[in-house]
């Protein structure tokens, strides 16, 4: 009665009520209202087609307590233990199942090998995971409390989870909400041949498996203690990443190239197919925003959306993206006509700007009106700091520059895991631009051209975009790395955004002679960023990084070659005019 109420008086509202509708990104009122005050969750094991259960929450609407009769679109994700954090105010996606007070039935599934489902893990975001997400999705539409619409979500691994649940297609699934994810996984967890901060994944311990949420009727964990047994046999993840150094490795842990076949971008032709409404999100402090912006590109022919804020890994602090899941899951699995397609595809924060930011949307990236402008390497004496220059300036006949390879520098305690990498400014070669006369902002990806040699075969480089202040205070902007060896850029299969793409395949493996140069092509992550007149950027390059696994060679010296004939340089994205697309102000 309440919502025939509700929807009565919304039939009878008045042009003033019309008004008062607000459909844009962060904000949404007059739409949808708020149906009901109370959910109940009921959970149980899920048989899959091969018998193994599988844990699932199922959130519903309610009133009195019970749950509300009626048929509403489901939404769900493929997590690894429901119920996990579900009152982080700072993340979205975990306050997803706040959804059924607007009508919708929220579902959590653990995966196989994880949470309290059975079964063991083969792989990460595998075939057999894409099956079961299939199943699901089919099961869900079939529920009487389901309208057969249904749309599914996740941050990171669930992100991943969420892109490969279309891959095989299921009729019933007609929209995704997923962020943080790698549409790439080689190129997500070894960013330029080498690791970053994913070194173990989801990987839990029995003790820590005995913690997760059982399922009803099991309040003394007996059958939870039956699936954590199962676990013991998951494939251990950081043996899997160590085991393929290359593109194309073979792991006899899982019995594929399990790059490939985690990947969802080697399904784009599917996902393209399946006509399946995307809306991805990152942040500027996660090191795979630019997976997003790549899965995007890729997506064209689907409909799609992307907004990126000054956000770390799958967190969201001062815009609401559980609104902009709601706008999205309202036009696509209600058809409810707020707008939220017709917007600019791409919404975006600037850094940088005083600590206000700004908001800017675009229907392209890197945005209309974007320049690539490239900076010289300068070299002059043997000192640590050296110039950025236009590249007009004449370049000397030889120059060169060495660093002795020292062990990176520790982050500060207390270092969110989370976050980027830390400066590394006092650890390498520094080369820095000219004091800025106006604000000058940064948009889209820098490139760099960088000669080296070294005195080992297979140096590690890494590359640091800072902002520096007029008092010499640095903040670190973006950053780029790339493993020597696998210098080899090639043409990508898929749309790479005009970026150097190094296939990274292990016939591609070049190690470098003693003293002979060698260019390295690679680009730095995606930015958006003003530096504000009187401030300058500046480039470090180092051979080591906290994030690095690999321990330093004892008297390594890497060496940055700037000449005529090695002409270093690095390529920054201008935004030279007010980008494409009205301003808005989550």
């Amino acid at each position: 009665m309440k919502a025939l109420l509700l929807g009565l008086a919304l039939l009878a509202g008045t042009a003033a009520a019309d008004e008062a509708k607000v459909s844009r990104p962060g904000q949404y009122s007059g739409y949808s209202p708020a149906l009901y005050t109370e959910r109940v969750t009921s959970s149980f094991y899920f048989k899959a087609r091969d018998g193994v259960r599988l844990a699932m929450d199922v959130h519903r609407p309610a009133v009195n307590g019970k749950p509300v009769e009626q048929a509403f679109p489901v939404v769900w994700q493929h997590s690894v233990a429901r119920r996990f954090a579900t009152d982080q105010k700072f993340s979205g996606v975990a306050q997803m199942p706040l959804l059924t007070q607007y009508g919708y039935v929220v579902v959590e599934v653990d995966r196989r090998g994880a949470g309290a489902s059975f079964g063991s893990r083969r792989g990460y975001n595998d075939r057999t995971e894409a099956r079961d997400a299939y199943e699901i999705t089919e099961w869900l539409a079939r529920q009487p409390w389901s309208t057969g619409k249904v749309g599914v979500y996740g941050c990171s691994n669930t992100g991943d989870a969420a892109m490969h649940a279309v891959s095989l297609m299921p009729p019933s699934l007609k929209a995704v909400f997923a962020g943080c994810f790698s549409w790439s996984k080689y190129d997500g967890f070894l960013r330029g041949g080498i690791f970053a901060q994913w070194g173990s994944g989801v990987d839990r311990s029995f003790e820590d498996d005995l913690r997760n949420q059982p399922v009803d009727g099991d309040e003394d964990r007996t059958l939870l203690r039956q699936a954590a047994e199962d676990h013991r046999t998951n494939t251990p993840l950081a043996s899997l990443w160590r085991g393929m150094p290359y593109r194309d490795s073979w792991s006899d842990l899982v019995g594929t190239r399990f790059w490939a076949e985690g990947s969802s971008g080697t399904y784009r032709a599917a996902l393209a197919r399946s006509g399946v409404a995307f809306y991805i999100f990152g942040g500027w402090e996660d090191d795979f925003r630019r997976e997003g912006l790549v899965a995007m590109a890729n997506l064209a022919n689907n409909p799609r959306k992307y907004v990126i804020g000054p956000w770390q890994h799958c967190r969201n602090p001062g815009f609401d993206l559980l609104v902009e899941a709601h706008r999205f899951f309202d036009h696509w699995l209600k058809g409810i006509a707020n707008g939220v397609m017709q917007e600019p595809s791409y919404t975006y924060s600037t850094q940088g700007t005083g600590g206000d930011g700004r908001w800017s949307q675009s229907s392209q990236w890197p945005p209309a009106g974007t320049q690539a402008v490239v900076q010289q390497l300068r070299v002059e004496g043997r000192g640590a700091t050296q110039h950025l220059v236009a590249a007009s300036a004449k370049q000397p006949r030889a120059a060169s520059v060495s660093l002795s390879v020292a062990a990176p520098i520790a982050c500060p305690a207390g270092w969110s895991p989370l976050a980027p990498t830390c400066l590394q400014s006092d650890n390498g070669l520094r080369f820095e631009g000219q004091a800025l006369t106006r604000d000058t902002e940064l948009t889209g990806h820098p490139v760099l051209r960088l000669w080296v040699s070294s005195t080992e075969p297979d140096p590690h480089v890494f590359a640091y975009l800072e902002d520096v202040d007029a008092q010499g205070r640095a903040t670190l902007v973006t950053d780029g790395r790339l493993k020597a060896s696998l210098r080899a850029v090639k043409t990508p299969p898929y749309d790479f955004l005009g970026l150097p793409w190094t296939r990274s395949l292990e016939e591609d493996h070049q190690p470098l002679q003693p003293g002979v140069p060698v260019e390295l092509k690679f680009d730095l992550l995606p930015l958006s960023h003003v530096f504000r007149a009187g401030h300058h950027w500046r480039l470090t390059v180092t051979g080591s990084d906290p994030r690095d696994r690999r321990p330093v060679q004892p008297g390594a010296q890497l060496t940055v070659h700037a000449d005529v004939q090695h002409p270093s340089a690095l390529q920054l994205p201008f935004a030279t005019a007010p980008p494409g697309g009205p301003r808005v102000s989550p």
